[in-house]
């Protein structure tokens, strides 16, 4: 019999997925990080290869995978437009053939599966903040579509799996998450604003600037991973994941200014389609279930800001 409990993280050389590993494996477990370093990458995961209780495979979950394990985090897929809409009938197999192949070895094994879903599920909602019961107004055929229904097609996978086999699923529906370890050309309005700033270029504001965002440091959110994979097997989600404080783009735009002491100008360019103009989650059920986050924004940036300053950016954006 296995002494440590034996966890699958896909996606485990992506921005959550690193942090995930080094969570799991300062908490004891044995990890097994599949990536296929379509956006994740090696450098992020090199410093863990020394720890016996890791290792790293190169793998596309839309393959079917055959490990023997305890729990899995499905978080394979490209998270930023800049990175899904790269290959979008891909993104789509990643999200749906990648949940099939997940829920599959979850069944197999009878492990317990988490599902990395997102406030993308909401599309450009109606409803402020956006509760777990809200279904959404997502455009099925947008430039955007290939992640929104992709995610929203994952979900309907794990609760038939739920329904059809029993198959032990969390699923957590994730807001805008922020960080060290972001790539600093995935196109998010974090690292774009730092990028920008550091580089002493314009930083671009789409649309207004009025759109609200609400954004959760890394560190809190794999906490409330850890949080909803506790909870008793009849706690399946969706739960939102994310920090209900909400700022307008331009406010983050000059705090990151401000933060790197950037003689950055603002700009603005056309909002670009189907580009939500709120996102706030409603945290009520996460706080039932002992979680909300607790680190504010300007701290987080902090923390970002000094691991952006140790990348060649001069290099990764000329």
């Amino acid at each position: 019999m296995h002494l440590l409990k034996r966890v699958l993280v896909t996606g485990g050389a992506g921005f959550l997925g690193t942090h995930l590993c080094e969570r799991l494996l300062a908490d004891g477990c044995d990890v097994i990080c599949v990536d296929n370093f379509f956006t994740g990458t090696k450098s992020n995961v090199t410093h863990l290869l020394s720890n016996p209780n890791f290792e790293i495979i190169r793998h596309d979950v839309t393959f079917p995978l055959y490990l023997e394990i305890d729990e899995i985090y499905n978080l394979a897929c490209p998270a930023s437009p800049i990175h899904y809409q790269h290959d979008p009938v891909q993104t789509t197999k990643t999200s749906v053939h990648g949940a099939i192949n997940m829920l599959g070895l979850a069944k197999r094994t009878r492990a317990k599966i988490f599902q990395a879903s997102t406030s993308e599920v909401y599309g450009d909602p109606e409803v402020h903040p956006q509760p777990e019961s809200y279904v959404g107004s997502v455009n099925p055929i947008g430039p955007r579509s290939c992640y929104d229904e992709g995610k929203r097609c994952a979900e309907t996978l794990f609760f038939d799996y739920y329904r059809q086999h029993k198959v032990n699923i969390k699923v957590a529906r994730i807001f805008n998450t922020y960080g060290p370890k972001m790539h600093p050309n995935d196109g998010r309005v974090v690292s774009n604003f730092i990028t920008q700033a550091l580089l002493g270029n314009p930083i671009t504001i789409y649309g207004d600037g009025s759109q609200t965002r609400s954004f959760c440091y890394v560190d809190d959110m794999i906490e409330g991973f850890l949080t909803l994979m506790d909870t008793p097997d009849e706690v399946t989600g969706p739960v939102n994941l994310g920090n209900p404080v909400e700022f307008t783009i331009r406010e983050l735009a000059e705090k990151v200014i401000g933060l790197t002491g950037s003689k950055s100008e603002l700009i603005y360019e056309p909002l670009p389609g189907d580009d939500p103009k709120q996102r706030k989650p409603d945290i009520s059920l996460a706080k039932e279930l002992g979680w909300e986050p607790t680190i504010q924004l300007e701290k987080g940036l902090v923390s970002t800001i000094e691991y952006f300053k140790t990348l060649d950016l001069e290099s990764i954006f000329k």
